[in-house]
């Protein structure tokens, strides 16, 4: 297969898979207003209840991305994905069709257990396919383009979709594009290794345990931590942010594309970021200062009277913290790790991460919200956290042999 090929083979079918995959655990986000007035919490309930139903997903992912690396790195990923695509599917069809808080909540957790297992096979196709030059480039259009293009076409097309039609159509779309589209790309696209690849290593087919110095021992919960505290900021304003964009005073059918505004701003950021980062092979440092200043920016909103100025701290905050630290964590993560780790590691980064770190974050802006009537205090928690997280990935740096630059680029931070 050509290099070419290799990105619209590889590297576009996965970023479509991961597309649609977006759309299914945001539907949600956009559905909650009329969805609780259907079930019987848009009073004072709200909050409490949403916060139960939007994070409902990441417990199943927090629980599949550890899991899910360990039980399938010795199965085709390719078979892999296209099961969970079928599984989360149909639980976002079956999703349109709840009478229940509870039923409702049941699906989300399936869904987030079938995406949790979906996430670490990417990385292992990207291992086979990129070499590491490419890896920033790999990971991105995989992993970024496919994230973003969903949360900012998402809340930019669903949004109105749901104002037409209703929140249970919404569920119905979504689920069909990943039945309908996805598995036959993957079927008649995807491919597992280039041709005459063999095994990662031979220790895959023998080793019996997994050790956790295998992974690069204490220096990896640095590497965890950082994950950690991006899920915190990113999934505590991406679960919130079309109740926040309303709760600023901002109205209309306008909101959907001010809710995907960060995500737009990050799109039109990456392709500088991921080209500075692949040219000077300075991924830790610059994910890093993502952590920092989008925590800095986001940390800041009670400082800011305006709505628009509110807003514009969570663009830029946003859109330079997505932009700068979630292909480059990717990048240094595949890159560190061996072959036959790639799966179970990437799965333990992206469970605590973006699961685990996700439900704290959902729960921490729900309740505080309730509580003083406010998104914002939730925010500046969010905006600490990150800031934390940044100097734990600095400290990863120090700690992480060192990786030969780019020709004519400094030595890698």
């Amino acid at each position: 297969m050509t290099s070419s090929a290799k990105w619209w083979r590889i590297g576009a079918v996965l970023m479509f898979g991961l597309f649609i995959a977006y759309l299914d655990r945001s539907n949600l986000s956009i559905a909650l207003p009329g969805l609780s007035q259907d079930m019987g919490f848009a009073g004072p309930d709200f909050a409490g209840t949403s916060s139960w139903a939007l994070t409902a997903f990441l417990f199943g992912y927090l629980a599949a991305n550890l899991l899910g690396g360990f039980l399938t790195y010795r199965v085709d990923p390719k078979l892999t994905l296209i099961v969970t695509v079928a599984v989360f599917s149909l639980c976002t069809v079956l999703a349109g069709f709840v009478d229940s808080v509870g039923l409702l909540i049941a699906l989300r957790v399936v869904l987030g257990f079938a995406e949790g297992v979906y996430w670490p096979q990417q990385f292992r196709v990207a291992k086979a396919w990129f070499t590491e030059r490419e890896m920033s480039k790999g990971t991105a259009v995989i992993q970024y383009y496919g994230q973003y293009a969903a949360l900012a076409l998402g809340f930019f097309l669903l949004t109105p979709l749901y104002d037409a039609l209703g929140w249970r159509p919404l569920f119905w779309v979504t689920g069909l594009a990943g039945i309908v589209l996805v598995i036959p790309l993957f079927v008649a696209f995807l491919r597992s290794a280039p041709p005459g690849t063999p095994p990662a290593l031979p220790a895959e087919k023998t080793r019996t345990r997994i050790r956790f110095a295998d992974f690069g021992g204490p220096k990896f919960l640095l590497l965890v931590f950082s994950y950690f505290s991006n899920g915190m900021l990113f999934w505590g304003i991406t679960l919130w942010i079309p109740l926040v964009i309303e709760s600023l005073g901002f109205t209309g059918t306008g909101r959907g594309l001010l809710a995907a505004l960060p995500y737009v701003l990050s799109l039109v950021l990456t392709v500088p970021m991921m080209t500075l980062s692949d040219r000077t092979g300075k991924r830790v440092l610059i994910a890093s200062s993502g952590l920092l200043v989008g925590g800095a920016l986001v940390g800041a909103l009670p400082l800011v009277d305006s709505p628009v100025g509110k807003l514009v701290l969570i663009c830029v905050g946003m859109g330079y913290f997505t932009a700068t630290f979630t292909s480059n964590l990717w990048a240094i993560a595949v890159t560190d790790l061996p072959a036959h780790l790639v799966g179970p590691a990437t799965g333990i980064i992206n469970g605590f991460g973006a699961g685990g770190g996700g439900i704290i974050a959902g729960f921490v802006v729900g309740r505080l919200q309730s509580a003083t009537g406010s998104y914002l205090p939730g925010f500046v928690v969010l905006g600490i956290v990150a800031i934390v997280g940044g100097i734990a990935l600095l400290a990863y740096g120090r700690l992480r042999p060192a990786a030969p630059a780019p020709a004519g680029a400094a030595a890698a931070a």
